[in-house]
């Protein structure tokens, strides 16, 4: 891909996306496009073909989503398969309708079957039921990769599909509505530490930048805040998601087994693909458009005709299974990630596990061979990785 190619990335201000445009940036691409999402409501199928009209991009980055932890996904279920199957079906058809060149689709493990073997490998793929409490986003990211395989083997596009695992790191969610494991889990412990420590000042900044059920530190530091309700309101509250004076109580049974990469390395390993990897290789048949899709004397590939194949070739059996797991490789226990944020935020309180609440699957360990054998790995090893976490969250609120 040329230095000057224009690449959308869809998602640029989340976690992953913001990585990936960064990335994308220290390496020499700079004809970058992305839009917010007021800017562009990727659910909009007429705005997001005007977009693609109006920019053209020769590639995509596909990281935007509607996500969230397990509570998120247990009260907002249609949400989560409806959002995001919208942002994907828009995408893919109108970068397949206006000729992009590569898209990279970004997914989840939580693809991968609740009782899959372990380390779970691309093929274990649909072989068993799928963990309740995230059924609908996975179903709505198996949607995604399907999408690209099938466009891949019908119309000899170039779309390849990353599974990354747990990913942490700058610009994560720390809203306790809906964040995910580590941040929702540093915030709590942050905030216990805090009310200990009477830092009520610390605390309206941290309600200020990320209000949670609307509720901001205001009230907190007026005279004779002590004596007020809105210290109560912020302790009644913040007790509803298990955060104490110098205790918090966490989700489960600290026991499932957990892998969690670096969103920068996800980004590190995102543009590896986009800029390396083709669907040949990931499937092993070299020059596979070329070779097995209809194309005209001059051998451009025709996009528009599958050969007659009805998106099979039956002379190279089934294809599937063609996305990659992008992750370490390494987990921990809920309970070993908890010590790890304790000791980053110097928290000297309890962390107590509350077992009648869901632990969700209990272990997620990816098989990244795949991944290795294309040529990257992971340089961000867990220990380090929380501590840089916390050391960004602190720096955000400044």
């Amino acid at each position: 891909m040329e230095k000057n190619s224009k690449i959308y990335v869809a998602g640029h201000n989340g976690l992953v996306g913001s990585a990936i445009w960064n990335n994308l940036k220290a390496r020499g691409y700079n004809n970058l496009v992305g839009r917010s999402h007021k800017e562009l409501d990727l659910t909009d199928q007429y705005a997001v073909k005007k977009f693609f009209d109006e920019e053209k991009p020769d590639a995509v980055v596909l990281a935007a989503a509607f996500v969230g932890g397990i509570m998120a996904n247990s009260l907002y279920r249609a949400d989560f398969i409806m959002m995001n199957m919208k942002i994907q079906c828009n995408v893919i058809s109108e970068a397949y309708a206006h000729g992009v060149e590569k898209l990279l689709f970004l997914g989840s493990t939580c693809i991968y079957p609740k009782n899959a073997p372990q380390p779970m490998k691309e093929d274990c793929l649909l072989t068993s039921p799928l963990e309740y409490t995230n059924e609908e986003y996975a179903i709505a990211k198996i949607a995604g990769l399907k999408m690209c395989e099938s466009y891949n083997l019908q119309y000899g596009t170039n779309y390849i599909a990353v599974m990354p695992t747990n990913l942490y790191g700058p610009n994560d969610n720390f809203h306790l509505e809906n964040s995910h494991v580590m941040p929702a889990m540093m915030r709590k412990v942050y905030l216990a530490k805090l009310i200990h420590d009477g830092e009520w000042a610390k605390i309206a900044v941290d309600l200020n930048k990320r209000p949670v059920e609307g509720v901001t530190g205001e009230g907190l530091l007026t005279p004779h805040a002590s004596d007020s309700s809105s210290r109560k309101r912020v302790l009644d509250l913040l007790a509803k998601y298990g955060i104490y004076d110098n205790k918090v109580v966490l989700w489960g049974t600290g026991t499932p087994l957990r892998e969690f990469l670096w969103s920068e390395d996800m980004a590190d390993a995102s543009v590896h693909v986009l800029l390396n990897v083709n669907f040949s290789d990931v499937i092993g048949i070299e020059k596979y458009s070329s070779v097995h899709y209809g194309a005209s004397t001059d051998g451009a590939v025709d996009r528009n005709h599958s050969a007659g194949r009805g998106g099979a070739i039956p002379s190279l059996g089934e294809i599937r299974n063609c996305h990659i797991n992008v992750g370490t490789g390494k987990e921990l226990t809920i309970r070993r990630l908890s010590e790890l944020v304790v000791k980053a935020v110097g928290f000297e309180g309890t962390v107590e596990f509350d077992a009648s609440k869901p632990d969700g699957t209990m272990r997620k360990l990816i098989d990244v061979s795949k991944l290795h054998s294309l040529g990257w790995t992971h340089k961000v090893e867990i220990e380090d990785g929380v501590a840089k976490l916390f050391q960004w969250y602190k720096d955000s609120l400044e």
